[in-house]
């Protein structure tokens, strides 16, 4: 349910800062010139959200008012600029187009085809990242690092010279 309202919520930042900026395209001149600049506006503004912003916070404006994460699959790190982009014109180009599919019929409604021999995973995109909530990235990583602490140690104890004769190793 986050996902849906920190997306809602981007679409409406984004239309609410376009809205702000008509009365400088309509000023500009006919109605075709004010169409194309609140195009290139809003799709400026989509991308500084969507791409920059994620890239610098790891979430875009929506999703830090929602407290979801940006990662990357399957390390749970930082996306980089090209998956960013990647999901930014899936955002852009396939989502919209969903409405019309899903009325063409069943048939028709599937996502985009994905490579052989990897399972569709209900909260991936194509771009290889997954939005999660702040709280469990925190505990994940947590729980990462403490199973690196218990090796770390599980291996300075065994290559300790007591640690090599213990009975049941």
């Amino acid at each position: 349910m986050r996902r849906y309202l920190a997306v809602g919520l981007d679409a409406y930042l984004c239309l609410l800062a376009v809205g702000l900026l008509v009365r400088s395209c309509l000023a500009s001149g006919g109605t075709g010139r004010a169409i194309a600049l609140l195009v290139v506006q809003l799709t400026v503004l989509s991308f500084a959200n969507q791409v920059l912003l994620t890239m610098a916070v790891r979430a875009s404006a929506g999703k830090l008012i929602m407290g979801v994460r940006v990662i990357r699959l399957p390390d749970a790190g930082r996306p980089g600029f090209r998956r960013l982009v990647l999901r930014w014109l899936y955002g852009l180009l396939w989502l919209p187009l969903q409405p019309w599919r899903r009325l063409r019929g069943p048939a028709t409604a599937r996502g985009p085809e994905r490579p052989t021999g990897r399972p569709a995973e209900p909260y991936e995109d194509l771009a290889g990242v997954r939005q999660v909530r702040r709280s469990d990235l925190r505990s994940y990583r947590a729980a990462v690092r403490g199973r690196t602490d218990w090796a770390r140690r599980e291996q300075s104890v065994m290559a300790s010279p007591a640690g090599r004769h213990r009975p049941g190793r």
